[in-house]
């Protein structure tokens, strides 16, 4: 029974990583010639953001396209003490706020390229179903190659 919980597990855990570092995403982007999709997220506090998280950037249509054709970015901003990142993780966040959303939006989420150009972003929740979400950054993606 214990193999049939692990096995299930495994299954459905997801094949997608969110990284923390924007400067180790450009770089696997530019290795794997992918796109990164970054999302300012207030994990913890952040009704929109833990709606888009669960609805759309956990749903298995996106999960499936990204990870063949993304690098992830989270960039969080909790609030509980409890869900508190490390000083190195909170640095690495707000220095990417001052670069790309310096008006503290939350979900902002935003398609960018290897060189660090935004080609589409999405201001607060995207109102549409994950595979709409996945087709507009598909057509990025089919223009960009």
């Amino acid at each position: 029974m214990k193999l049939l919980v692990i096995l299930f597990t495994f299954f459905l855990s997801s094949n997608v990583s969110w990284l923390g570092d924007f400067n180790d995403a450009k770089t696997q982007a530019n290795t794997t010639h992918k796109l990164i999709l970054v999302c300012f997220s207030g994990s913890d506090w952040c009704g929109p953001c833990i709606r888009e998280r669960k609805e759309i950037l956990e749903s298995a249509a996106f999960e499936s396209f990204a990870a063949e054709h993304l690098i992830l970015v989270r960039a969080d901003f909790p609030r509980e003490k409890k869900n508190q990142l490390s000083k190195e993780q909170t640095k690495l966040n707000e220095a990417l706020a001052d670069k790309y959303n310096p008006d503290g939006k939350f979900p902002y989420t935003l398609l960018i390229d290897t060189n660090g150009k935004v080609l589409k972003d999405w201001d607060g929740f995207p109102n549409e179903s994950p595979e709409n979400f996945v087709v507009q950054i598909a057509t990025f993606i089919h223009a960009t190659n």
